[in-house]
């Protein structure tokens, strides 16, 4: 989730200016919030979102990257793309397919995805309505993320035409907008 993922995606809006936890307490205390009452951001391509510091640098959050999407059906949470650190999926309402390593992988609610570092994946809204995913994943890997091409992918319009290691490239070829607008998190799932 450095620069990849659910995080990638942040990260090349951070990099746009995009703020999407602007406001939010700093790394170093405490703090809790209630997701019906949080803000959440709204991409036209990765769903609904709610960020725990997903910008950079990441000060806020130097161990894990933390947000929970809501994805329509065939709806792309990131571009398809591997990462230097582990990830974690856990459905938390309705149905996804995630796409690891090209191969198609159906969940379901409470089911839980885990990808190692440098897996290419990618997480996308399925079934008959809005799907939710709690995605967690490391910080503390070296180097960006990687955006593979895949056709699989890209049958879902998450897929680079040449592959980067750059977030920022691999958004503008995919022609996704650097930026999420404000928006209230549903929740809970539906």
């Amino acid at each position: 989730m450095a620069d990849g993922g659910p995080t990638a995606d942040a990260g090349a809006a951070a990099e746009a200016g995009a703020r999407p936890d602007a406001g939010a307490p700093p790394g170093d205390t405490w703090f809790k919030a209630n997701l019906d009452e949080v803000q959440g951001f709204e991409h036209p391509q990765a769903g609904v979102a709610y960020l725990f510091g997903e910008t950079r640098p990441f000060g806020r959050y130097e161990d894990l990257g933390i947000n929970i999407r809501v994805l329509e059906p065939g709806q792309p949470a990131s571009l398809y793309h591997d990462e230097p650190a582990e990830e974690f999926f856990i459905v938390l309402g309705g149905e996804c397919l995630a796409i690891v390593e090209d191969q198609e992988v159906p969940l379901r609610t409470w089911d839980f995805l885990h990808t190692p570092p440098r897996v290419p994946h990618v997480v996308i809204g399925a079934g008959d309505g809005p799907a939710t995913v709690l995605m967690v994943g490391g910080r503390r890997a070296d180097g960006p993320p990687h955006y593979p091409v895949s056709e699989l992918a890209a049958s879902y319009g998450a897929s680079v035409k040449t592959e980067t290691n750059s977030g920022r490239e691999a958004w503008q070829q995919a022609g996704w907008e650097l930026r999420m607008q404000p928006t209230s998190l549903p929740w809970p799932p539906r």
